[in-house]
């Protein structure tokens, strides 16, 4: 029998949600990451979250957004500086479930009310084709050292509909 498609819940991020967040961060970067960035540069990057003061600190800093799907946490986002898509994440068991485009819906939508006419994200190899299927457009390749790593990311830009266009 097949399963209903569940459609994610949205809601703003609470510091309570730090500890699971880091862990689905984690998770995503070891996981979904694996074709596009070796080992070593996974772990690096997933060293992020390590620190959970200050990752909660990065996240409350934000206006982020917390994905559910089936009751559990599956994903989130965060919108910095009302122009820079910072960070979008979904837990391995909810990828290909509609999470991330749910929050990069939400992330796009949230900018757009705000006045933002154009976003930007640091798309990393793994999340590239996810932007570029969502109208970004790569502008420009960079080279990341994270502890002791380098890790490749391409900066990618969208023109974002105004509020007042949309009426």
């Amino acid at each position: 029998m097949a399963r209903a498609a569940s459609v994610p819940g949205l809601r703003p991020f609470l510091p309570a949600d730090a500890p699971r967040l880091a862990q689905l961060f984690r998770a995503s970067v070891e996981t979904l990451a694996a074709e596009d960035y070796d080992e070593d540069r996974r772990a690096a990057w997933s060293a992020a979250a390590d620190d959970e003061a200050a990752f909660e600190k990065k996240l409350a800093g934000a206006l982020t957004i917390v994905a559910s799907l089936d009751g559990q946490i599956a994903g989130f986002a965060s919108l910095s500086e009302n122009r820079f898509f910072d960070m979008l994440y979904v837990h391995p068991r909810a990828a290909r479930r509609g999470v991330g485009s749910a929050l990069a819906d939400a992330v796009e939508k949230l900018a757009a009310a705000r006045g933002t006419r154009e976003i930007s994200v640091d798309a990393s190899d793994a999340a590239r084709d996810f932007f570029a299927a969502r109208g970004y457009v790569a502008h420009q390749r960079n080279m990341r050292e994270l502890r002791g790593e380098w890790l490749g990311n391409t900066t990618m830009k969208k023109q974002l509909e105004s509020k007042a266009a949309t009426r």
